[in-house]
């Protein structure tokens, strides 16, 4: 059986982005419930020197998306980071799982070779798909995804990990 780019990249971010979408939502009830300050939320750090959740939430999705459209072989789409509220970061989730569906599987098969550069100036990195894929990409995404997880339970949202997994 041969690897396939594509399903182990699009569906993965499909599956993480649907859930961080759900997570939102009860998120948007917690808040609701208890009287919070949704912007206390919305600027949590896990540490001082952490970014905060909505910064994770956006970085995940540009992670997906980049890492997409960069196997495609297609320009990554900009996102301006103006997201002040759950309901905004919902739409950027629900944004890059309609950029994702649009990425034909026949253009990420077979990328496992493709040249990726990232970044610029002294940060730029140079990867073939494969590489990107499995040690860059999904690393850094799962990394925000898991932050931004970490930050909900943390306060007191009602989450486990059948709620970060999702459906697949």
């Amino acid at each position: 059986m041969s690897f396939s780019m594509y399903s182990a990249s699009i569906p993965v971010f499909k599956q993480i982005l649907g859930s961080l979408h759900a997570i939102l939502v009860k998120a948007e009830a917690h808040v609701e419930d208890k009287k919070l300050d949704p912007n206390a939320l919305l600027q949590f750090r896990l540490f001082p020197d952490m970014l905060p959740f909505t910064r994770q939430i956006q970085i995940a999705a540009d992670f997906a998306k980049g890492a997409g459209a960069r196997l495609a072989g297609q320009d990554v789409p900009a996102y301006e980071d103006t997201e002040k509220t759950l309901a905004e970061l919902k739409l950027r989730i629900t944004r890059t799982l309609t950029f994702l569906d649009s990425l034909p599987q026949d253009a990420i098969d077979g990328s496992e070779e493709r040249a990726i550069t990232t970044g610029s100036g002294e940060k730029t990195k140079h990867f073939v798909g494969q590489t990107y894929l499995l040690h860059y990409a999904l690393p850094h995404f799962f990394f925000h995804a898991t932050t931004a997880y970490d930050i909900l339970r943390h306060n007191g949202l009602d989450i486990g990990k059948k709620d970060f997994i999702g459906s697949y």
